[in-house]
């Protein structure tokens, strides 16, 4: 609950953080048509779906895949930057302060992923809301290897701590991680 209430209240905060966003819509608009944000529908606590918000960083009609299963090819060049300096994330905040998602978590896959849907379930992870950021992106361990991935989201709830969360985002905002799982990235 107190996570659920810091998660909240931060996102409160942060919400002049989407005007970064501005300038951001406007560059992916005028690269690339379509929509520039990228709503995805996704599995959050106790399986149930949401809808993900994140600035679109590929061209438009790419399929709605894991990263890890999209050429490195469908990436513009803005959706480069954005990703490279996780801007392509902030809108994500939206997706917190409406209680979907939390700051630090497993990232949430998406409902075709089946095999992982079957391992997390199978650990607990989906008792917790799916997160921005998480210990898995930050050691390189992505949706491609669904045990793995799983088994690390239920290593970080079993040990999560309000201190550990503020050090994975402190990490994450400094470009912490491994990069991007994208094929060819």
């Amino acid at each position: 609950m107190i996570k659920y209430f810091s998660d909240r209240v931060l996102s409160i905060f942060l919400i002049p953080a989407l005007l970064l966003c501005i300038p951001a819509l406007i560059a992916i608009r005028l690269e690339s048509p379509g929509n520039p944000l990228f709503l995805q529908t996704r599995v959050g606590k106790n399986q149930r779906p949401f809808t993900l918000v994140k600035l679109r960083t590929m061209a438009a009609g790419t399929a709605h895949k894991g990263s890890h299963e999209v050429s490195a090819a469908q990436i513009t060049r803005i959706g480069a930057f954005l990703r490279k300096t996780k801007i392509d994330e902030l809108p994500q905040i939206w997706n917190v302060l409406m209680g979907d998602m939390s700051f630090v978590g497993p990232r949430p896959n998406l409902p075709n992923q089946s095999e992982l849907i079957a391992e997390r379930a199978r650990r607990g992870v989906y008792d917790v809301r799916p997160g921005i950021t998480g210990p898995a992106q930050l050691t390189g361990i992505d949706m491609s290897t669904p045990v793995e991935l799983a088994t690390a989201d239920a290593a970080y709830i079993a040990n999560q701590t309000f201190c550990e969360d503020l050090k994975l985002i402190l990490q994450t905002g400094t470009g912490g991680g491994r990069g991007d799982a994208v094929k060819g990235a």
